[in-house]
């Protein structure tokens, strides 16, 4: 099976290893992954703050790059989220709707890929630890992608999975939301974290790189010794 690896932004920039397990994760499941260089930002940022007109020309070149891609696959269920949101955004564009169309019924999120795609919950990964899982916001409300992950860390021998309080409430981060209202933000992340605490995990596990960063930057500056782990890093391990 041949996957285009979607990188993100944030991956891209701040924490390339996580395309690196991705990439080694599918191809240890059997599949073939290339890595299309004409790939950009997804156009959130510039969605969510209004600017239309400058999303439209960054998901235009998001689709002509991922044109000839038979599954597209990223780590981060927020961007692969706004890729879904393509054929609303381009909704009655004579040119770009279908186009629009195919790139996002292509395209994933890895666990999902992962277990519903290719069908398979246990990837052979071994580690050890105590692991809690924060469900991103976006992952969850806007890709509809809540069970795949925990079934995923489910099956990984060694991970000892306990539950994090109010998961559902958002860490602060929220795309632009974050920037606009930092006061707010800082608090939400401050709540995050302590729940995270209470948890008593040693690792705190996410499919979404910008959320992991906020709480993880929180958490640092309280002086808490919490590992940020992005779930690719989780499932890619052979210990």
């Amino acid at each position: 099976m041949k996957v285009s690896l979607f990188i993100t932004c944030m991956c891209d920039m701040l924490s390339p290893d996580v395309g690196i397990h991705t990439v080694e994760l599918l191809e240890n499941l059997g599949c073939e992954v290339d890595f299309p260089d004409a790939q950009t930002c997804c156009g959130q940022p510039a969605y969510n703050s209004g600017h239309l007109h400058s999303s439209k020309e960054a998901m235009k070149q998001m689709i002509r790059a991922f044109s000839n891609s038979e599954y597209v696959v990223g780590p981060s269920g927020s961007c692969v989220g706004m890729i879904r949101e393509y054929p609303k955004v381009f909704q009655g564009d004579p040119v770009w709707e279908a186009e629009a169309k195919k790139l996002a019924d292509k395209t994933f999120e890895v666990t999902q890929f992962i277990v519903n795609v290719l069908g398979i919950v246990d990837v052979g990964s071994t580690f050890r630890g105590t692991v809690t899982y924060h469900p991103s916001c976006h992952m969850t409300r806007i890709l509809g992608v809540k069970e795949e992950p925990l079934m995923l860390l489910q099956h990984v021998p060694g991970v000892d999975l306990v539950n994090l309080s109010i998961k559902e409430d958002c860490c602060g981060f929220g795309g632009t939301f974050s920037v606009k209202n930092p006061v707010i933000s800082t608090e939400m992340a401050s709540e995050k974290s302590s729940h995270v605490s209470e948890s008593g995990a040693e690792y705190l596990v996410g499919g979404d790189m910008a959320c992991l960063l906020n709480i993880g930057g929180r958490m640092q500056r309280e002086g808490k010794d919490v590992k940020i782990v992005h779930i690719t890093e989780i499932l890619n391990c052979r210990k």
